[in-house]
Order: structure tokens, then sequence, then C-alpha cells
């Protein structure tokens, strides 16, 4: 049976760079995936001009059937996975968004991994990696709400609780009771925020879950970006981003797990709400 790596939203921007990057060295299938058919299928085409030749599949991993199909295929076809990564995110329509605009992002970012956990996770097999592309706007100091911060902060925290700071989030936007202090940089991209901030959670969360069958859980901050969704401002392009999570998937040790990875590779301590970690509004001037 061949082996099977699976990146979400990959038809452009990182997604794109790491699925790129599996062709060239990863010993089996690799998949490209997309919401949209017929963007998906120009990514793979794009890539095949370059002698590249990921498999494709429509996936929007908000869509339960979606991911149900997608499951199915793999199974089927493969009996499993090996390598996954959770990539698939979108960004906040501006600074302060309303509270359906929060929703969508939340949905998309956060929300969608425990879907992709309960329908994908099951076929990913013993001594698999799975990596959620987070962002250091999912470090805990993005976070000034001391309640909140204990809370995330338990070592035995549960998905539970982490979908009630969510849905506190969202209520807030919801009744306009939302506190700009309980973020950085009052409260600019606090649904990103919010959301890659649970995503980096639940990676710990994902991790003792799956401890027994050695599947490592990573979450990783892949650099400021120049793509679409940060209107071409960063510092790296799309194939050095894709440099660390290629590594986290391919080259590092089995026992790296659990962890909050910056993008030169070095493990930070994802609880320290003290650190200057947080994403500041002053690179999208750079």
């Amino acid at each position: 049976m061949s082996r099977v790596a699976v990146v979400t939203g990959s038809n452009k921007g990182i997604g794109f760079a790491i699925v790129k990057g599996l062709c060239k060295r990863f010993d089996g299938v690799v998949y490209l995936t997309s919401r949209d058919d017929d963007r998906g299928r120009k990514a793979v085409a794009e890539l095949n001009k370059l002698g590249l030749h990921p498999e494709y599949h429509q996936l929007d991993v908000t869509d339960r059937n979606s991911v149900l199909k997608f499951r199915d295929h793999l199974k089927e076809k493969h009996g499993g996975l090996d390598i996954l990564v959770n990539n698939a995110a979108i960004m906040d329509a501006e600074y302060i968004t309303s509270y359906e605009n929060s929703k969508q992002v939340i949905d998309i970012n956060f929300r969608s991994v425990l879907t992709m956990q309960e329908v994908i996770y099951p076929l990913v097999r013993n001594n698999g990696r799975i990596l959620n592309i987070s962002s250091d706007c999912g470090h805990l100091s993005n976070l000034k709400n001391m309640y909140w911060i204990k809370k995330l902060s338990k070592k035995d925290l549960k998905i539970e609780e982490l979908n009630e700071f969510v849905d506190w989030f969202l209520d807030s936007k919801k009744n306009g009771t939302l506190n700009p202090e309980d973020f950085v940089e009052n409260g600019v991209w606090a649904a990103y925020r919010v959301s890659k901030m649970s995503l980096s959670a639940v990676t710990m969360i994902q991790q003792k879950e799956l401890e027994t069958r050695n599947i490592s859980v990573n979450s990783i901050h892949p650099g400021f970006v120049r793509t679409d969704m940060t209107v071409g401002k960063g510092f790296f392009t799309i194939d050095q981003a894709a440099e660390t999570p290629l590594y986290l998937v391919l080259d590092a040790p089995q026992s790296l797990k659990g962890a909050y990875v910056w993008f030169d590779g070095k493990v930070l301590d994802w609880y320290d709400y003290n650190a200057d970690y947080y994403f500041k509004m002053e690179n999208m001037g750079n």
C-alpha cells in the first residue's frame, strides 16, 4: 500500500508550496485539495508543468459531506494516509469584523479541524504525522483576558472548554460586548487570533488522544508570508515558508509532539502569555 500525504486548502499560497515540496521529496502519493474544483485542477496543471504530479480531490473542510466523500475516497483507494497538513484558512476581511465574518473565520480555521479530527484522523496510520498551520496570531500572548488565559493554560484542557472560549468570543461579537482590551493590538484581527489560538491549543489535545498510535501532531507559525491573504505583504515567499512545515512532516524526530513551532524550527513555549510572540500590526507596513 502506497504512502499518502494530504494538504488541505492547497491550490495556492503556503499549501501549494507544501504540495510542491512533498511531490519532490515524499515517497508516495500527494493530494492537492481545494474547495473550488476549477482552481484546484488549475493548480495541479501548474505543478504538472514542473514535472510534478500530485493527485487532486475536491475538499471543502467546512462541508461535512465533502469531508466524508474524501474520507471514503482515501479509504477505498489507499486504506489510509500518513501525512496530513491542515492548512485551509482565511483571514478577517477587515481589521475589526462583523459577527458573520468572525464566525466564518472560526468555522474555517478552527472548527473545520475538529471535523477533520473526527472524520479523517482515524485513517491516519500509526506513526503518521499531522501538522496544523497556525500563526503568530495563534500564540497565547495574543490574549490579555486573564480568565481565558488561565483556562487555556490548563494542561488537561478539554475541547469542550476550548469551544466555550470560541463561543464566548462569538457571543461578544454578536451582542456588541467585546472588550478590545481582552486582546493585544486593541482587538485588531481578533477573530483570526481566536481561531489560530484555538488551533494551537487543540493541537496539544489531539496529540494526547493520538499518543497511543505514535502519531505526532504539531502546530507551526510559518512566518509572515507574501500571499493573497496578506495582500502581498510579508517577509517570506511561499517556498521559503514551506521549508519548516516540510521539515516537520518529513524530517523531524517522531518524538517532536504537541509542539508550537516557530518558522525557524524553534519550539516555543505556547503557554508563555507574557512573551512577545503575538502578531503586530506594524508588520503590515512592510
